[in-house]
């Protein structure tokens, strides 16, 4: 009898009941499989349905995606350290910017570049850190970082 399996993706979220998680049936899966999936992820977790093909892009983007989100808050601490703020200071400062953000991309109609564009004023000091990053290529250092992680689950699951 073949086996009916569905393949899960969760993050670390699920933690504190703001996870992600999803799931692909398998060939041998039925809809109550999927089902019985959702049910357990859903105590703790949105659950989306992807396509065993889409599960490697799904761990780079979110399965390894607070540890981005992490790191970027790390940056941003150390960063306002050096900018003379306590660590205490710069760690609520920025992990509640973040917490602040997240909300507004989650309950905004507006897109993530929109959202952007009303909070950088042309010439200004969000401009400028933007500019910044942009000179860097931080964007495309980003995606090619996800691709990285995509490569390496598609390794790991061969």
């Amino acid at each position: 009898k073949p086996w009916r399996i569905v393949r899960a993706m969760p993050n670390t979220p699920m933690l504190v009941g703001e996870g992600m998680v999803a799931i692909a049936p398998g060939a041998h899966a039925t809809r109550d499989d999927l089902a019985t999936a959702r049910k357990i992820f859903a105590a703790s977790a949105d659950v989306i349905d992807v396509s065993e093909d889409q599960i490697d892009a799904v761990t780079a983007v979110s399965g390894s995606g607070p540890a981005y989100f992490f790191y970027f808050v790390e940056q941003m601490i150390q960063a306002g350290i050096e900018m003379g703020l306590s660590a205490e200071q710069a760690h609520r400062l920025s992990s509640k910017t973040a917490l602040g953000a997240a909300k507004m991309l989650l309950t905004s109609a507006d897109s993530p570049q929109e959202l952007r564009r009303k909070v950088t004023t042309p010439h200004g000091t969000t401009h400028a850190a933007i500019t910044h990053m942009e000179g860097a290529a931080m964007g495309q250092t980003i995606r090619d970082a996800m691709k990285a992680a995509q490569r390496r689950s598609k390794e790991l699951g061969a």
